[in-house]
Order: C-alpha cells, then sequence, then structure tokens
C-alpha cells in the first residue's frame, strides 16, 4: 500500500462503515497482508459479534468496560483516533458524531486526517 498501512480497523453501524469495508476486502485481493479489523464499541460479552466475513478479527478498545452504552460508539472511536496514524472519514452534517471525531482527530499532532467527499 502507498503508505504502508496495512491495518484497517471500521466499525459497522452506518454506511460509511459497509463502505469502507468494501474497499478494503477488495484491496486485500490486491494486497494480500492487508487486514481488516471490526471495531466493537459494546463489550462482546454483553453483545456477542461473531467476526463477519471478510474481516480478519474484532478489536474492543481497553478500558471500555465502565463507559455507558449511550456514547460507547464515540468513546470507541476516540480510542481508535488516539492510537493510529491515519484516519479515513466522511462526515455529511455539521452536527453530527462524525464531524466532532474529525475536528477531535484533527486537534491531534500524530494524526493524518482525509476527508472524503461524497456526491449523494
Amino acid at each position: 500500500m502507498e503508505y504502508g498501512v496495512t491495518e484497517f480497523i471500521v466499525g459497522h453501524y452506518g454506511g460509511f462503515d459497509r463502505l469502507a469495508a468494501s474497499a478494503v476486502k477488495a484491496a486485500k485481493h490486491l494486497y494480500p497482508d492487508v487486514k481488516l479489523i471490526l471495531l466493537l464499541p459494546y463489550h462482546p460479552a454483553e453483545r456477542p459479534i461473531p467476526t463477519p466475513d471478510g474481516f480478519d478479527s474484532t478489536f474492543y478498545p481497553p478500558g471500555m468496560e465502565s463507559v455507558p452504552r449511550k456514547i460507547a460508539i464515540v468513546r470507541a472511536n476516540r480510542y481508535v483516533v488516539d492510537h493510529v496514524d491515519y484516519l479515513i472519514a466522511y462526515a455529511w452534517h455539521p452536527a453530527s458524531n462524525a464531524q466532532e471525531l474529525l475536528e477531535y482527530a484533527g486537534k491531534k499532532n500524530t494524526v493524518f486526517v482525509t476527508t472524503i467527499p461524497i456526491t449523494l
């Protein structure tokens, strides 16, 4: 891959998540070292989710056990932003959690933020 990125962590609660997972699954055919990891915002014991087809594993961020369910997705996304070098994201609504995450990521010195404009 162009930037040496071989691991992709993707959620599974929205259209962009499905689009991103689909793109990574396609890339895996060309780049066998690419790994697709499903981000779990809820504890796997509480809400078991088998590893979906095309994914290599799941990831539940450490320390999330006491996070209220209402903010679990936001907190899991922030954990990932705090621990990655690159972020590919799309926010279509200025008052969305995705937009807040992009703003949060933009304040981090170690994160390169790419926004993808999508016209519907």
